[in-house]
């Protein structure tokens, strides 16, 4: 398996340190709604997380909130709320956002307010070697006393602006340095620190945080490139300094960003379209399609045009995993096995998700072909599933009723009510009945009805198939009495 790292600018063979692959990813600013080139970023990390993990790696990920910071003081000022009242309600909808999105829940969220012993310790150790100074209730790095700085952004430190132009004062011995703790201004968060009340800068909590719970140095750190300077700069410069110059992260991940036209998609721009607007309209599998459909590092301009190509291509995937095995297949299965070996091998190269995704869609072209040929499918859609929803995340919610009593449900979907189990199979054989005595009209309209409620009819030569439509609420018990007594039918 190779991994690009930033720091190297090349792909390198991934070696982890241990048994455990520790992955610290960049989180949140919970101040607002998380939007879609936030999904962008958290479902690539997701990607990679399960990727590893389907290779038999264990994963213990962390994520960040940071939840003290200028724009959450700032807008809680502007409410009229608390801070922590403005962090805790952003913060559980991002868990929301990331449930409905399906990804996996990271191991740990600390919380930059929680990690205030810790941050402490780590800047009184930047000051006690050196690295670090106070003036009155400020502390700040000296960034020319480690002769590498720049490494990771590739920049020479003439070339460079301090991390953020506000802290740039006369009180610095240089402009460039940068702030580890900030001296508390009237009416704003603070804790008790070694150089008076104050809060933590922006870069010093991630190295905090990633000392305590994942080391001195970690396997996989990731976020998204605009955060490459200054942010994972100066936690390298911080983390390195005070460890005495252990390496901090072995592989440096950095995806793309999403795009609105010309521009990043970005809270402080204001162009930006939320998660929960996104998700109004299109699935979550859709939405990770339009993602992964693209090479993680390179950016992604967001139209509504390729996310509703990427709904096409879910639902040609739920079709082809909604096929029944063809009659007198026993004899000969469709192979899917190299198709399985491309996508490892895509995989295995930077996470190639757009060429993973293109094998998929190609053995779904397969066994759309080898069930019209009478061969074998069921071994090669269980291969599709397994790829598409454990490495990729997707959730091809599918639920399926067949023929007159039975019902089957596919993994990770709630089972249908038996009441409606019932009425649905009774409709479906009402149906039979007439194209059996050739009512071809009454036949129409019973699917039709069926359809306005969100169930597809697909006849076979054997039986008839009704499905769900994904992504819409099954319909209630009381919806399909209405329409039975419309139709004059019994239960």
């Amino acid at each position: 398996m190779k991994v690009f790292n930033t720091l190297s600018s090349k792909k390198e063979e991934f070696q982890p340190q241990g048994d455990v692959v520790t992955m610290y990813v960049c989180g949140i600013n919970p101040y607002s709604d998380s939007h879609i080139g936030h999904g962008m970023s958290y479902i690539i990390f997701d990607v990679v997380r399960r990727y590893l993990e389907y290779r038999g790696y264990k994963v213990k990920h962390v994520e960040n909130v940071t939840d003290v910071e200028d724009n959450i003081i700032a807008t809680a000022n502007r409410l009229g709320i608390q801070v922590n009242e403005l962090t805790d309600r952003y913060t559980e909808r991002y868990f929301e956002d990331m449930d409905n999105l399906n990804i996996l829940r990271a191991d740990t969220y600390p919380r930059a307010t929680e990690e205030i012993p810790k941050i402490i310790e780590v800047v009184e150790g930047l000051i006690k070697k050196g690295f670090a100074y106070a003036v009155g209730g400020n502390v700040y790095f000296r960034v020319r006393n480690v002769a590498d700085y720049g490494k990771l952004s590739k920049r020479s430190l003439d070339s460079m602006r301090s991390g953020t132009t506000c802290e740039i004062g006369e009180e610095k011995e240089d402009p460039m340095d940068f702030v580890l703790w900030k001296e508390a201004k009237p009416d704003e968060p603070s804790w008790d620190s070694p150089w008076g009340k104050g809060r933590p800068g922006w870069h010093i909590e991630c190295s905090a945080m990633s000392l305590r719970y994942l080391g001195e140095t970690i396997d996989i750190h990731g976020g998204g490139q605009d955060l490459v300077f200054p942010h994972h700069e100066n936690e390298i410069v911080q983390s390195e300094s005070f460890t005495g110059k252990k390496p901090f992260v072995k592989y440096w991940m950095h995806n793309g960003l999403m795009q609105m036209g010309a521009d990043k998609m970005s809270k402080s721009l204001g162009n930006l379209i939320t998660i929960r607007e996104a998700l109004l309209k299109y699935s979550a599998d859709a939405i990770r399609i339009f993602i992964l459909s693209s090479y993680y590092r390179s950016p992604l301009t967001y139209t509504e045009e390729a996310i509703e190509a990427a709904q096409s291509g879910v639902k040609r995937l739920l079709r082809v995993i909604s096929k029944d095995e063809p009659s007198g297949s026993k004899d000969e299965a469709l192979d899917a096995e190299p198709y399985h070996q491309r996508f490892i091998e895509a995989m295995d190269d930077d996470f190639n998700t757009p060429q993973a995704l293109a094998v998929l869609f190609e053995l779904a072209r397969e066994i759309n072909q080898a069930s019209d040929a009478g061969i074998g499918i069921g071994k090669a859609q269980s291969t599709l599933v397994l790829l598409a929803r454990e490495v990729l995340g997707l959730k091809l919610p599918l639920i399926i009723v067949s023929g007159r009593i039975s019902a089957r449900v596919t993994t990770n979907v709630t089972d249908i009510p038996n009441a409606v189990n019932a009425r649905v199979n009774r409709l479906v054989e009402e149906r039979l009945n007439c194209r059996k005595e050739k009512k071809w009209q009454r036949a129409d309209e019973i699917r039709k009805k069926l359809e306005e409620l969100g169930i597809i009819l697909e006849d076979t030569k054997t039986k008839t198939k009704a499905t769900f439509k994904p992504f819409k609420p099954v319909p209630s018990e009381k919806s399909l009495d209405i329409l039975m007594k419309e139709l004059g039918i019994d239960l």
